[in-house]
């Protein structure tokens, strides 16, 4: 949080509606408009009503702000330091960023810092060179639009090698793992990184002249119950969804998510992790697997309580 609070979403957009008022040109229009075109669509539900309320004292009843110049927002030692602590991750390193101006920087954190218990210890090799070599050559195909040979060890353990046109990168917290989705296959249409054994890229293909599967997308609706500062929470949970939210009074919003079939079992999960405060209001499918996995837990409780 402190890197996204003090340089995130809500500061860039915020800069932007000081920089407008400093012009004398802010109105009531640009200030939606603004928020709407740079920040998440449910920044237009809070932003707005901050600056014109006064809860946020960084304008007046006329749009004026009380800033001198326009704000800038260099990086503070703590945002270096948030930054480095980032880049150490070694699934950030598969896609080699630039570190230039951290050397120096202490890593706010090291990766041992947090033991998680909620994901498979099984996850991708991040370190393995063969493996970092792979993913960075699908990296490129997926952005030159290149054709790749890709030999792979099936569930089996079976040897497979195949021509595929690379399209799109995944990766599952629940699994710690990275998958590619790939067209001009006949039946499989993903693939594990791990399982990848060696690759090379072919020739550029025309994305026109490709058919993309469409994903087996699925809708939940939830009811948040705003306590504890729960629409932020959830919202930055959910960030990487699709997704609609709709203010139904003061405490209650409807939130509909859209999510692949394949994610179930892991949104089920992050669902139950907000307690009370998150209700599914439908389908009817996915209250049964809430009731069946909480049904689950108990028993487990129990047998445990018995021992």
């Amino acid at each position: 949080m402190l890197f996204s609070e003090i340089y995130g979403s809500y500061f860039n957009v915020v800069a932007a509606v000081l920089s407008e008022a400093a012009e004398n040109t802010l109105t009531t229009g640009k200030l939606t408009a603004i928020v709407q075109e740079k920040a998440f669509a449910e920044s237009v539900l809070s932003i707005p009503a901050a600056l014109q309320s006064g809860a946020w004292p960084l304008l007046d009843s006329d749009y004026h702000t009380v800033l001198q110049e326009k704000p800038t927002m260099p990086l503070t030692t703590l945002q270096k330091r948030w930054l480095k602590a980032l880049l150490l991750d070694p699934r950030i390193a598969l896609f080699d960023p630039d570190t230039s101006g951290l050397e120096d920087v202490e890593p706010l954190y090291t990766q041992d810092t947090f033991v998680r218990f909620d994901q498979y210890a099984d996850g991708d090799p991040y370190s393995d060179p063969d493996y970092v070599h792979c993913f960075r050559m699908v990296l490129r195909a997926i952005h030159e639009n290149r054709k790749m040979r890709i030999r792979f060890h099936g569930h089996t353990g079976a040897r497979h090698s195949f021509v595929c046109n690379p399209y799109r990168l995944e990766y599952s917290e629940k699994d710690d793992k990275f998958r590619i989705l790939v067209t001009g296959m006949r039946r499989m249409n993903t693939v594990n990184m791990a399982r990848i054994r060696s690759c090379e890229l072919l020739e550029e293909y025309d994305p026109a002249s490709v058919t993309v599967p469409k994903g087996h997308l699925k809708e939940l609706t939830l009811l948040l119950h705003d306590e504890r500062n729960g629409l932020e929470r959830v919202l930055l949970h959910f960030s990487h969804f699709e997704k609609e939210t709709q203010k139904l009074d003061e405490q209650l919003y409807e939130i509909k998510l859209r999510y692949d079939k394949d994610d179930e079992t892991e949104l089920l999960i992050r669902v139950l992790s907000f307690g009370p405060i998150l209700e599914v209001a439908a389908p009817a499918e996915f209250k049964q697997l809430i009731r069946q996995r909480i049904q689950k837990q108990i028993m487990c409780i129990s047998s445990q309580d018995e021992c």
